[in-house]
């Protein structure tokens, strides 16, 4: 461990006038001056720590500010702020001889500025996070633990109930048509298909087969947010923030006492490059408006039986599975009417209905509505065209990529 103060401050910029620490007038003169204070104390003379005290209360300050109103009214340079508290928590906590414990609570605060915070330094917290992800110690199950633990590829441990498909309404497949093709026959009369053949050149398949032990192996150790619960609309859904082993070992592996949990989000990407260069981004994307840095990637993993409530996105979405497999129906926007959205504005883009087992007196006229399904397998690529209504169930197992794209 004693090489890792070296190796942290080794990424720092050689020197104070280097280092920047430009706020607009947003930010309280107080609240500069502490930021200033902690970055010249690095470098007052050699080998100084930064203050863990003042670096903590720059991490509580703007942590109140992040979480007073809505994200969306959240002004970027509190974030900004925050990321500046989390990397002076980390200098202060990596400085001397870290145990294995403080080494993951410095992880931990890099996570929860990837997350919260906005980027700083040409992404210094994400470089951080891979000098202090070398020092942390894997264990990986034993023998006879490993037999019980299920590999995502090929071990169906919690298979739910199979649907049966109506041949008449299975979503038609193709494979790796032409960019011309898709355009004429899909994307213009936004006609969901199933594409095959173009993941197959993907990592996640080829070189690194995602796993659990691989996803332990490039992700264990890192902070991500999960829901909990079966769906969103439940009322006993909920959001924590835990590892991916601790997720790993409390709902995919083990019996959690509160539910179902499930990691979705659109960040896990960006936290771990690893995963990120395991994928690639569909050609067909280069169809849209914007480019590729316009392209919206989320993950979904979690075990059978999670569920995505009947619901419409603003964007085109190519969603890929990778592990597992999942039952999806979708309706048209024109069969809105049929659905019952819910009235309030949170919830508006989803349906009161119960796909699977609908209450027919309470939303009479959802059996009227015509509607297209498939199972989706690894390797299959389901283009959901915008504003389609969708229901998604994990039949086992499952990780699936999603694109948004406009």
């Amino acid at each position: 461990m004693a090489s890792v103060w070296t190796d942290v401050r080794a990424v720092l910029p050689s020197t104070v006038s280097e280092f920047p620490l430009d706020f607009s007038e947003k930010i309280e003169l107080s609240v500069l001056k502490c930021l200033e204070l902690s970055r010249d104390q690095l470098y007052s003379e050699a080998d100084c720590p930064v203050s863990a005290e003042r670096a903590q209360i720059i991490v509580d300050y703007s942590w109140e500010k992040l979480n007073t109103g809505t994200w969306r009214d959240v002004d970027k340079e509190w974030r900004r702020v925050y990321s500046y508290g989390c990397l002076f928590k980390v200098l202060s906590l990596c400085h001397g001889n870290p145990s294995q414990n403080i080494i993951q609570e410095a992880i931990r605060t890099c996570d929860m500025s990837l997350l919260m915070g906005a980027a700083i330094m040409d992404n210094i917290l994400q470089r951080l996070v891979a000098i202090l992800r070398k020092t942390i110690k894997t264990t990986s199950p034993n023998k006879a633990e490993r037999s019980e633990e299920p590999c995502l590829k090929k071990k169906r441990r919690d298979c739910e109930s199979e649907p049966v498909l109506n041949p008449t309404k299975e979503v038609p497949r193709i494979h790796c048509p032409s960019l011309e093709r898709f355009r004429l026959d899909f994307l213009g009369p936004k006609k969901p298909v199933i594409i095959e053949g173009i993941t197959d050149h993907w990592p996640a398949f080829t070189q690194h087969p995602w796993s659990i032990d691989y996803l332990r192996t490039v992700a264990g150790c890192r902070t991500v947010p999960i829901e909990v619960g079966s769906k969103y609309t439940d009322e006993e859904w909920s959001q924590k923030l835990i590892t991916v082993n601790d997720f790993i070992d409390r709902y995919i592996t083990g019996t959690a006492e509160d539910g179902v949990g499930y990691l979705a989000q659109h960040q896990l990407f960006d936290q771990v490059p690893e995963l990120k260069e395991d994928i690639r981004i569909p050609d067909y994307c280069c169809l849209g408006e914007g480019d590729e840095d316009d392209i919206t990637i989320n993950a979904w993993f979690g075990p059978g039986g999670t569920i995505s409530p009947l619901h419409q996105d603003p964007q085109q979405n190519f969603l890929a599975q990778v592990v597992g497999r999942k039952y999806i129906r979708l309706y048209s926007p024109e069969e809105t009417k049929n659905l019952y959205p819910h009235e309030s504005q949170l919830l508006h883009n989803t349906s009161q209905v119960e796909v699977e087992n609908p209450d027919l007196v309470k939303f009479p006229d959802f059996c009227r509505a015509s509607y297209e399904e498939c199972v989706l397998c690894p390797g299959d690529v389901l283009f959901i065209p915008l504003q389609h209504w969708h229901y998604v169930r994990s039949l086992e197992l499952s990780f699936s990529v999603s694109f948004w794209w406009s």
